[in-house]
């Protein structure tokens, strides 16, 4: 517990460390290809912020440069207290649209879904974008033996399992397709 003036008065009241908001991770639409000068601007005005890039080799008829693209192209990420004095600087920033959630105030994102970004990035993993996939939602399979199969997506890694229905007769199978690309119809 901690001790803070009421603003009112000069009497004490006790706060418990769980009600001090801390900071969380947000995500932060941004104008096309601005995301590498928000990210400096932001750093420079120490705010903290995340832009995971991937490295990709560029071909022109006379060289080759291997060029520093974001993974997420119009987003990065900022470590801020959820408070609008600290929202209004990002948002001030030239090039920034809006946080990304309810009502452009943004919606945290858990840190360690932040943090698996980041040891994927530090550590120098290939990765590249790939289509977010729900659960519930209809996909095809990409590769394999079983290239073109259409079904319902029902679980998630790392028992990843794909519903084929026949609608007519009201039946269903389940298939696990750990080990597959699949891809949203």
């Amino acid at each position: 517990m901690i001790e803070t003036q009421q603003s009112t008065g000069t009497a004490n009241h006790m706060v418990a460390w769980n009600e001090i908001p801390q900071p969380q991770w947000f995500a932060v639409q941004t104008k096309p290809r601005y995301e590498k000068k928000i990210h400096m601007t932001l750093k420079r005005a120490g705010i903290d912020t995340f832009l995971p890039l991937t490295r990709e080799v560029h071909r022109w008829s006379d060289r080759r440069m291997t060029v520093d693209l974001p993974l997420f192209p119009g987003y990065l990420f900022v470590h801020i207290i959820p408070l609008p004095v600290n929202r209004l600087p990002v948002l001030r920033t030239s090039g920034v649209i809006s946080f990304v959630g309810i009502r452009q105030q943004g919606t945290a994102i858990p840190d360690d879904q932040v943090e698996h970004l980041r040891t994927l990035i530090d550590k120098r993993i290939s990765v590249g974008p790939h289509p977010f996939l729900r659960v519930g939602q209809r996909v095809r399979i990409r590769g394999g033996c079983l290239e073109g199969l259409e079904g319902l997506l029902v679980a998630s890694e790392p028992d990843r399992r794909l519903i084929i229905s026949v609608e007519a007769i009201e039946k269903s199978v389940a298939i696990s397709v750990k080990g597959y690309e699949v891809e949203p119809v």
